[in-house]
């Protein structure tokens, strides 16, 4: 059972959704929607409803409103029988007048020592009789003030309308008194009988013959007869629905109110939302994976007038928590259906997406529920089951369905990005303009090469997009197709070194793409093999089609790695191994290789500081937080990418590691992105 509060903010209710509107000046306005649940043991089976008895409480809920609507409606001014002094002084004082005997109780088997039966019921009296007592009161009062109280009666009771008012009144007091015909114990009567018999035929003790006697008698026993038939008719008519969810409509007063009555296992929440509207309490979500969205008899919109005969309408959402804490086993509930005209439920398909955001529901002040939020982290897999709302979805997470009995509540897609845009204008942070070229140091033995890269043309997303959700599927590489491993990281963090202890280790299994180059050939060189020796002009032709992951010119050549190589080696059923700048994963995500990212980050500053030490290097304290920095800000663009991450706190571990990840590719289906199987 869940309560919650809009905090900062809240949903309008014009489209039955709302969308998001800034409330911080009124936060008493609240609106609250609660998860309604019924914990604890499952209550011991009782005997069903009467259907006479909640038949009765339909009436006097639709009476109620009859009620409320004819004093909506009438403009005439009522009379006030309290705004006379004298009767204001007698029913301050009720010592003071005279009593009217008409009014005594009648001692005996008809007055109230004498009314088990009807304990407490009005006594119905004739019209004459009225009039006779009033008439009474007046001559005996001395005060003229009283006398003209009681004319002024006098002269209402002989009123057309009061008296057939009176007459209906007696009526219906007569009818709603009459003692109704009690539930049947049993319907085998007869057969306890025979019992009886049976026990008593040889008793030595004349009650016991007697008994028998009576019980042989033709006419007892037709009356026992007769009892069982109606016994048996009276007890079907509201069966017991221990099998399964029971639900029935009712016409009263021009509406339809409807009887639902459903089991609720222990392990399994309600699975339903409430609001107040008004005095009423709604429906308002019905979540996936409870009893209520498993029994299909509950709706939004729905409002609820009664849950196992206690009364609902007019309570705050919070009594009606108190109210079903202590509610459990079979739930029955009277409800007025919603007036809303939905089209029938079609089966919704299961929606795998990969988040490429965080998301806490304790910091979201717009969240309509915020217990039944769902929190996840970057990278987590979520399966949408309903778009239903299109504000919220209702979602489990990757791997906890078995842990998350109902379904939670993440932000919907559009949602999402507007309020993230709202939030990216309001906090426009006034960034420095990102320059048109990148370098980025690259070292080989004898010399340093710089190779440069194009940020307009390669940078993954622009600023201005927002990181929602990506539509993703399960995919099993070929053993024929090998899917790319890109090592992403930082300089100093070892992607480098174990991407060439797998190539050394492992030959026959890894490989690394050929790369093109528009420098001359060496002699010692073999085209095909150590580079692909073009033209300039192919070069830039292939870098304006996209064909290079990435590129760069140093001594004024120009190199880079094409899509075409790295599925040449793929073709040769190799593993193809890259280490890339994140600047370069667009191009390689849009392309049909299909790559494992795996991002290495550095362990501590410290830890960092000695394995570069093993490494005759002697970092300055400012390079090593430049590092650890430059990784934050790698995992914070572009986390969304990666497939895994290994923090390379040892060069062992993390190899053993890395060959982990490369061989579960074989063995187990990962999540990819659902456009590249199209």
């Amino acid at each position: 059972m869940i309560t919650t509060s809009y905090m900062n903010g809240h949903m309008t209710e014009s489209d039955g959704r709302g969308g998001v509107e800034a409330n911080q000046e009124e936060p008493q306005q609240w609106n609250r929607e609660m998860a309604v649940d019924c914990p604890g043991d499952l209550g011991a089976r009782t005997l069903p409803v009467r259907r006479s008895a909640q038949l009765e409480r339909i009436r006097q809920h639709q009476e109620d409103l009859r009620r409320r609507k004819e004093e909506e409606g009438r403009n005439r001014q009522e009379l006030d029988l309290t705004a006379s002094i004298r009767l204001k002084k007698l029913s301050q004082n009720p010592k003071v007048g005279i009593d009217n005997p008409t009014f005594d109780p009648i001692e005996g088997p008809g007055g109230p020592l004498g009314l088990p039966p009807n304990l407490g019921a009005p006594t119905l009296l004739e019209l004459e009789e009225l009039l006779m007592s009033l008439k009474q009161v007046q001559h005996c009062l001395s005060d003229g003030q009283s006398q003209e109280d009681v004319e002024l009666v006098l002269q209402l009771v002989q009123k057309t309308d009061f008296q057939k008012a009176f007459n209906i009144h007696n009526a219906v007091a007569q009818h709603m008194n009459r003692p109704s015909p009690p539930f049947p114990h049993t319907d085998r009567a007869q057969g306890l009988a025979h019992e009886v018999q049976s026990m008593v035929h040889n008793s030595q003790h004349k009650e016991g013959l007697e008994l028998n006697t009576l019980l042989s008698s033709p006419h007892v026993q037709a009356v026992l007869l007769a009892h069982d038939c109606v016994a048996e008719q009276e007890m079907q008519l509201e069966p017991l629905t221990l099998d399964g969810p029971y639900e029935a409509l009712t016409q009263w007063g021009g509406e339809t109110v409807k009887i639902v009555r459903m089991e609720k296992a222990r392990d399994i929440p309600l699975g339903a939302t409430v609001r107040n509207d008004m005095d009423s309490v709604v429906i308002s979500r019905i979540v996936k994976g409870g009893a209520a969205e498993r029994s299909g008899l509950l709706h939004e919109g729905d409002e609820v007038l009664e849950i196992n005969g206690v009364e609902i309408r007019g309570k705050d959402v919070n009594e009606v928590f108190d109210i079903l804490a202590e509610m459990h086993g079979t739930l029955t509930f009277i409800l007025i259906p919603s007036s809303q005209n939905k089209p029938p439920p079609i089966k919704e398909t299961v929606v795998h997406v990969k988040a490429h955001f965080d998301y806490d529901p304790s910091d979201d002040p717009y969240v309509p529920c915020r217990e039944l939020g769902l929190c996840f982290q970057k990278g987590d897999i979520l399966h949408i089951i309903s778009q239903d709302d299109p504000n919220w979805w209702q979602a489990y997470r990757d791997g906890d369905e078995d842990n998350q009995p109902l379904a939670g509540l993440v932000p919907g897609k559009s949602f999402q990005q507007q309020r993230e845009a709202m939030k990216q204008t309001i906090e426009e942070d006034k960034e420095p303009e990102k320059s048109g070229k990148l370098w980025c140091a690259k070292k080989n033995k004898k010399k340093r090469k710089k190779l440069l890269y194009n940020v307009k043309q390669n940078d993954d997303y622009d600023s201005e997009e927002i990181l929602t959700y990506e539509e993703m599927a399960l995919y099993h590489q070929p053993a024929n197709r090998k899917r790319p491993i890109a090592l992403i990281g930082p300089p100093n963090c070892g992607q480098n070194d174990l991407r060439q202890r797998l190539l050394s280790s492992q030959p026959d299994r890894f490989g690394g793409a050929v790369p093109h180059t528009t420098r001359n050939r060496r002699d010692v060189e073999v085209s095909g093999r150590d580079y692909h020796f073009v033209s300039r002009q192919a070069f830039d032709m292939d870098a304006t089609a996209g064909k290079f992951i990435e590129s760069g010119e140093f001594e004024k050549n120009l190199y880079g790695t094409s899509t075409d190589s790295v599925r040449q080696l793929i073709n040769t059923g190799k593993i193809c191994l890259l280490c890339l700048h994140t600047q370069s994963l667009k191009t390689l995500r849009s392309s049909d290789l299909k790559p494992y990212i795996i991002f290495i980050a550095p362990p501590s500053q410290e830890r960092l500081r000695a394995l570069l030490t093993k490494e005759s290097k002697n970092p300055k304290p400012e390079e090593l937080r430049d590092i650890i920095e430059k990784a934050r800000e790698m995992e914070q663009n572009f986390g969304h990418l990666f497939d895994a991450a290994i923090v390379n706190t040892d060069q062992d571990k993390a190899y053993q590691e890395l060959l982990r990840l490369i061989n579960k590719l074989d063995t187990e289906p990962q999540w990819v992105p659902s456009s590249w199987l199209r």
